[in-house]
């Protein structure tokens, strides 16, 4: 079997920003404690929620670098190093290794797109570009590239490409996948409304959004199941149906970052072309953080 970099909910967490759109890394700090103190897996940096699309190379390797200083190899910090570019990948790669990443986080090729085969052929590059265990990240709605199933059971033969971050919303193609790659790869759901449902089919967790808000119950939902209590893990997936619904009433990571600054957390906007979310949104992501208690009315003065 291949090294596990964690099992569990790892948070895909944001990229906070100051007023003048740089990144806040104060409050980057805050937020790694507040991931690390509630019982968060793993740390998933300059993902699609950290915005990496928008972040320049220097800045998205000072995130990266940011992050694994702070967390200081008390849980892994998975870089994301992602692109459509393979040279730029690879460099990308190379760098997040000398900052001391513990893993890379590898989206599909994205815009100008491949085949079955450029995707192979981009990965293995990828691959020897470093020593690294690798995650690769297949979210079509995003990228327009599918990994198909006998492609992850070509790309788990290659050592270091030991899990996949499953964005597809394809059950059975998880299932497929499984059934192929068997123990070669490891499955994260990468749909927060999906957790149990890959747990079941065998995967060993998520890479969450809903952990930026909620990392202790995210990570009670794969825990209890990982621990055989399926029927808990079940509730508590049902139970935050309305909150991740809530959370992706917009692209993301626009809703969660809205959520983060009614927390009191001042991570500020997403960078253009991403915009904050309407008033009549914002009102009823409030309305249901409420629903939870994760903001009380008494902490609304501080919002408004």
């Amino acid at each position: 079997m291949k090294e596990l970099i964690f099992s569990g909910a790892g948070v895909a967490i944001i990229t906070p920003m100051n007023e003048d759109g740089s990144v806040n890394f104060d409050v980057l700090g805050e937020l790694l404690e507040f991931q690390i103190n509630n019982k968060t897996d793993a740390i998933v940096v300059t993902g699609t929620t950290g915005e990496s699309a928008t972040l320049e190379d220097p800045e998205h390797l000072k995130v990266v670098e940011y992050a694994v200083n702070y967390v200081n190899k008390r849980i892994p910090v998975i870089a994301g190093v992602g692109s459509n570019n393979t040279a730029h990948a690879v460099m990308m790669s190379k760098e997040a290794k000398k900052l001391g990443a513990d893993a890379l986080l590898h989206v599909t090729p994205y815009y100008n797109k491949t085949s079955q085969r450029g995707l192979v052929k981009h990965y293995e590059t990828c691959a020897k570009a470093t020593d690294l265990p690798i995650i690769l990240y297949n979210v079509p709605s995003r990228t327009g590239v599918n990994i198909l199933p006998d492609t992850y059971a070509t790309l788990s033969k290659i050592d270091t490409i030991v899990a996949a971050k499953e964005a597809s919303g394809n059950l059975r193609q998880v299932e497929e996948v499984i059934s192929l790659c068997g123990d070669r790869l490891t499955i994260y759901s990468g749909n927060d409304d999906q957790i149990t449902d890959v747990l079941e089919l065998g995967g060993k967790g998520v890479i969450s959004v809903l952990s930026n808000v909620l990392p202790k119950e995210t990570h009670d939902i794969c825990q209890s199941f990982l621990d055989g209590d399926k029927m808990k893990s079940r509730e508590l997936q049902e139970k935050y149906k309305e909150l991740i619904q809530a959370l992706f009433m917009d692209v993301n990571p626009i809703p969660v970052k809205q959520a983060l600054n009614f927390m009191g957390y001042q991570v500020g906007s997403c960078r253009l072309p991403l915009c904050d979310l309407e008033e009549i949104q914002k009102d009823k992501l409030l309305t249901v953080m409420k629903k939870y208690e994760i903001i009380k009315e008494k902490e609304l003065v501080k919002i408004y």
